[in-house]
């Protein structure tokens, strides 16, 4: 009787056990499927609903300020007419780039008075930057960032290595001679964006494509340093071996 009391005794908690895995694997299985179905809910308004489509290219614009917007707008005609290869959209963003660029250096570069007394106060350590070629470098290197392919940056100097030396930016179709570009000129006006052609100037401006490479080698060293800003134009580049103009 013991004996068939204890067998009666394992079957049951055999079964009770096996009810019990059963309802383990149930439970897990149960909340899979919860798992499941909240995922896919989740999912459906990005995941599924943009299946097979690729992804968009956020958009390039930049804040020009109202009294310039007029001027951008002649700018991206005079750059645009540079040569038929020119890509009309690549004229527009390089000169709204521009003139936002000399709108937020303007305020940066807290210019006030006339051009030499802000050289004046930048070679007593009164104001850190301010000079012509570190207006015309944080301006390269703004334009640098578009990665344009139908324009090209030069670098351009008149009187080199005196003190009436002037430095400025200037753009050609790609490929086209150095005379035949536009020039971007800042300093002069104050931190105004002067532009026109550069063969009409009343000075000689001459290429100084090494100066431009230096200024784009340390710009590239810079950025690599900070990444391990949308360019940090208060911060100095400062290639050496300009005159203070």
């Amino acid at each position: 009787m013991d004996t068939k009391v204890n067998i009666d005794e394992r079957n049951f908690r055999s079964m009770l056990c096996g009810f019990a895995s059963r309802d383990r694997r149930w439970q897990h299985q149960s909340v899979y499927r919860v798992a499941l179905v909240i995922a896919i809910f989740a999912l459906w308004p990005t995941g599924f609903a943009n299946a097979g489509q690729l992804p968009q290219k956020p958009s390039t614009s930049f804040e020009v300020p109202r009294s310039d917007s007029a001027k951008a707008e002649a700018l991206a005609n005079q750059l645009a007419a540079l040569s038929p290869r020119v890509d009309r959209n690549e004229a527009k963003l390089l000169a709204d780039c521009a003139y936002a660029t000399v709108s937020q250096l303007r305020r940066q570069y807290r210019m006030f008075g006339t051009p030499i007394f802000n050289n004046f106060l930048i070679y007593h350590g009164l104001k850190k930057r301010g000079y012509c070629y570190q207006w015309s470098e944080d301006l390269m290197i703004a334009l640098d960032a578009l990665r344009l392919s139908s324009l090209e940056l030069r670098w351009g100097e008149s009187n080199p290595g005196n003190w009436r030396e002037n430095n400025c930016l200037v753009v050609t179709g790609k490929g086209q001679p150095f005379r035949s570009g536009i020039m971007l000129d800042c300093w002069r006006h104050l931190g105004q964006l002067y532009f026109g052609p550069v063969a009409s100037s009343w000075e000689p401006y001459v290429e100084n494509s090494a100066f431009a490479r230096d200024v784009r080698h340390i710009a590239a060293a810079r950025n690599v340093s900070e990444h391990n800003h949308h360019v940090a134009f208060h911060s100095r580049t400062d290639a050496s071996g300009k005159t203070r103009d």
